[in-house]
């Protein structure tokens, strides 16, 4: 599959989004407001930066993306899906009991899933492996991992952060998507983690703070990120909770709640008139 160019990404990222709501509503369970602010990130990941094969989801040279939040599943099922790892009607079995798309991504039984999340904070110890075993192997393959900034409460992250450094991980781009809002709140009411820049340069981490909702910012900050030779590289990303549906914007209550009738016919429409 060529590369999208920039406006294709954008109207990619509304079908993404189109796949987050159908995906939450059919089964009247999931996370929408974490799935929709980092849609465009995912999109420009799967659409444009990762080396990947839909035919071969296994492949030895594939780069790799480890959903930290894997609450936040139907943002990267509506991806694998419009990328063909797997049909897209699919989506609307989601939760089912009968369906292989489980609440939280499980890489045994989805095509296109590298590592099976849910509990937060470990994503990224299993990231540096991926990326160690990368450099042992000389692969040239690269390693992406999403954290919430609510997950980086969990101190298991900062013991993985430490690890990043230690081995050099070039080959690992860490992805912070910066919405500010948790299930119980802000992230300030909660348990501040900022400034989360300092902490991620201080663990030794190269820096690139981006608008995580701007395709233009994303593509750059993916550009330099490959070019950061000798330690990792972490790029926060200020995204909207809910992007996308006017209703569901920076509202925490729509962190794990799925929409009615009502309220999903007003995203799909709100969604098709940014086309």
């Amino acid at each position: 599959m060529e590369k999208l160019d920039k406006n294709e990404l954008k109207q990619m990222a509304i079908k993404i989004r189109k796949g987050i709501i159908e995906t939450v509503y059919y089964a009247q369970s999931g996370h929408p407001g974490g799935s929709l602010s980092i849609a465009d990130i995912l999109t420009v990941l799967y659409f444009r930066e990762m080396n990947i094969n839909p035919q071969d989801p296994n492949w030895e040279d594939r780069d790799r993306l480890v959903l930290s939040k894997g609450h936040c599943s139907p943002a990267l099922y509506s991806c694998l899906a419009y990328r063909g790892f797997f049909s897209v009607d699919e989506l609307k079995t989601f939760r089912n009991i009968n369906s292989f798309l489980q609440g939280h991504p499980d890489k045994n039984k989805i095509p296109g899933v590298d590592m099976t999340t849910g509990s937060l904070g470990q994503g990224l110890s299993s990231a540096n492996g991926m990326a160690i075993a990368g450099k042992m192997d000389k692969k040239d393959y690269r390693v992406y991992c999403i954290l919430g900034d609510g997950e980086i409460e969990e101190g298991q992250i900062w013991e993985a952060a430490m690890a990043s450094n230690k081995y050099k991980l070039d080959n690992l781009c860490v992805i912070i998507d910066n919405n500010n809002l948790q299930i119980d709140g802000t992230i300030e009411e909660v348990m501040s983690s900022y400034p989360i820049d300092e902490k991620f340069r201080s663990f030794g981490f190269e820096i690139i703070k981006i608008d995580g909702n701007d395709i233009d910012e994303i593509i750059n900050a993916f550009e330099v990120a490959k070019n950061v030779k000798g330690k990792p590289t972490c790029i926060i990303a200020k995204t909207i909770k809910g992007k996308g549906i006017s209703y569901m914007e920076n509202q925490v209550g729509w962190h794990g709640k799925a929409p009615n009738e009502e309220q999903y016919e007003l995203a799909i429409k709100e969604l098709e008139s940014n086309k």
